[in-house]
């Protein structure tokens, strides 16, 4: 395949990928509430594509593609762990001072470390309380910007189901809100 490299298609699938990057990134972040987790589904995703690039149709929404191979490999990752079990350094505990001061110290252009102390929270748990049906359309339209027709494609599902499932996530996420809120002024 080495001539694979100089293949006009190939290489327009290459950089038509990689324009999408920025909205990967942004949706795997938004799945795996981790920077480092996102960062290797985002680079697995981006192998399995490349590695692939010959299913692709062209014309089709790439977009839509490469998330579903994203949210494919959450699904995979998270069965992973669930049959694994947790395991933890001895020493994972001793940084945790160290860490959370540098991310206090961190420079406000940063985005990704904004994001990171500004997720934790009521929104994120409320989030997470979510059935992962309604919380999957809610993260892809929502925060990760994509369209009912775009989260449809990556959930293989109806657009008429994206919608139903985004106003119910939106409708449960409303009310886990308010109960929250309810809780801290009490």
């Amino acid at each position: 395949m080495a001539d694979d490299a100089h293949d006009p298609a190939r290489v327009a699938f290459d950089e038509q990928a990689l324009a999408l990057a920025d909205d990967v990134w942004r949706v795997a972040r938004r799945l795996t509430r981790d920077h480092q987790a996102a960062e290797d589904l985002v680079q697995e995703a981006y192998a399995r594509a490349f590695r692939s690039w010959r299913s692709y149709e062209p014309g089709t929404n790439m977009r839509a593609w490469l998330l579903r191979i994203l949210h494919n490999l959450a699904i995979d990752n998270a069965r992973r762990q669930q049959r694994a079990p947790e395991q933890l350094g001895l020493e994972a505990d001793d940084y945790y001072l160290y860490d959370r001061l540098s991310l206090a110290n961190a420079p406000v252009a940063d985005v990704d470390r904004l994001v990171e102390r500004l997720s934790p929270g009521p929104v994120l748990d409320a989030l997470s309380q979510l059935a992962p049906t309604f919380r999957d359309v809610v993260v892809y339209v929502d925060l990760g910007d994509l369209s009912y027709q775009e989260a449809a494609d990556v959930l293989e599902i109806p657009v008429g189901t994206v919608m139903s499932r985004l106003h119910r996530g939106r409708r449960a996420l409303k009310k886990a809100l308010a109960d929250a809120a309810g809780e801290d002024a009490a």
